[in-house]
């Protein structure tokens, strides 16, 4: 038996061999094609390329008795390799007539991420940090594009002191609230004015699929070459103005994290060993754990100050608060029709997108149980 299974791990691992060989072929060739989307100005993300190709690739694996979900995961894994690796072809440049591109904020994390895509597009970045602001006539001087990006509650007040931009610098914040902002950049410049938020942190490895939100706020016939340029880069974007933004961040950002800052403080009270309550998660809770865990393995600064950034977000989580305590008195009374009335009336709302998430989640957690080793 052990030398019939050697043989046969023998093979296997030549066919291993075979598909590295592949890959690191695919990537020299991704990267051709990297060259080829720089000189030409194309996205590296093209969605109706990538959705023929899975069809494709899902139909010819189906032929062959291959699950065309095994296809389909490889390929995504090996896609989003892909996409990291194209940018190191550089962009295009759109605007090559621009003068310099300075960022507000530049050394922080999210500031040096947008100053390295402007650089690999090949424009001049300039950065204008705490400690810099004695030069900063010198640094803004002549600026065609300035970018804010420092925390929350400084943002006001550092928009504030960009009060002598040439006219047609164009002046745009990448905070995650925006009616504020762009209510300050405004007033502070006569100029082209844009809201932008980028829907993602700072360590992704590349923007293709990323999500960028932008707030029209004047001129924006001025900044579209901004918003294409962010397209060149693999981004997604999504128009809508300020005040719906922030009504849906409240949901999105504030009440989640508070949740999860709350969860993960019960956590700490009860004190469980976590070793334990790793070994025993399914997969599903082990996601939810990591989400939770993944909050505190990060600046406590930013996060304070996105649920404190307006009474709107501290209103909805007081209402949450009383949806929670509603939801324990229906416990308590120990009524399980009504639960799974009240649990029905939920599922109607969420309409067919309760299935479609079901699908999402069931992708997810399979990869998540794939990364798990258990001895």
């Amino acid at each position: 038996m052990a030398a019939e299974l050697n043989a046969l791990r023998d093979q296997i691992d030549e066919v291993d061999k075979q598909m590295l060989e592949l890959l690191a072929k695919r990537l020299s060739l991704v990267e051709q094609v990297g060259e080829v989307k720089s000189r030409h100005g194309l996205p590296i993300y093209a969605p109706d390329r990538e959705a023929a190709m899975l069809a494709s690739r899902r139909e010819e694996a189906a032929k062959k008795g291959v699950p065309p979900q095994l296809i389909e995961d490889i390929l995504r894994r090996t896609m989003r390799e892909s996409y990291a690796s194209e940018k190191d072809s550089g962009f295009k440049c759109l605007n090559p007539q621009l003068r310099s591109v300075v960022i507000v904020g530049g050394n922080g994390q999210l500031g040096g991420l947008f100053g390295r895509m402007f650089k690999l597009s090949g424009y001049e970045v300039k950065v204008l940090g705490s400690q810099d602001w004695d030069r900063a006539d010198e640094i803004l001087d002549n600026a065609g594009l300035v970018v804010v990006t420092v925390p929350i509650h400084l943002t006001e007040g550092v928009i504030e002191k960009l009060n002598t931009l040439p006219q047609d610098c164009i002046l745009c914040d990448l905070t995650s609230i925006k009616a504020k902002p762009l209510h300050s950049m405004l007033e502070v410049h006569n100029g082209p004015v844009v809201g932008l938020h980028p829907m993602f942190g700072p360590d992704v490895p590349s923007l293709a699929k990323q999500v960028i939100v932008y707030c029209d706020g004047r001129g924006e016939a001025e900044y579209q070459w901004l918003l294409e340029q962010f397209k060149i880069w693999g981004a997604s974007l999504c128009q809508i103005s300020a005040e719906q933004h922030d009504k849906g961040m409240t949901l999105i950002q504030a009440l989640r994290h508070f949740t999860s800052f709350a969860y993960g403080r019960h956590l700490s009270q009860q004190n469980p060993d976590l070793d334990t309550l790793v070994k025993l998660s399914s997969p599903i809770y082990r996601l939810e754990l990591a989400m939770v865990g993944r909050l505190f393995a990060q600046d406590p600064s930013l996060y304070g100050d996105i649920i404190m950034s307006s009474e709107e977000n501290i209103e909805m989580i007081k209402c949450f608060h009383k949806q929670f305590g509603d939801a324990l008195a229906l416990l308590d009374s120990k009524d399980k029709e009504k639960f799974i009335s009240e649990f029905n009336e939920v599922s109607q709302w969420f309409g067919d997108y309760s299935q479609q998430f079901m699908s999402e989640s069931q992708n997810l957690l399979k990869q998540a149980n794939d990364a798990i080793h258990r001895g």
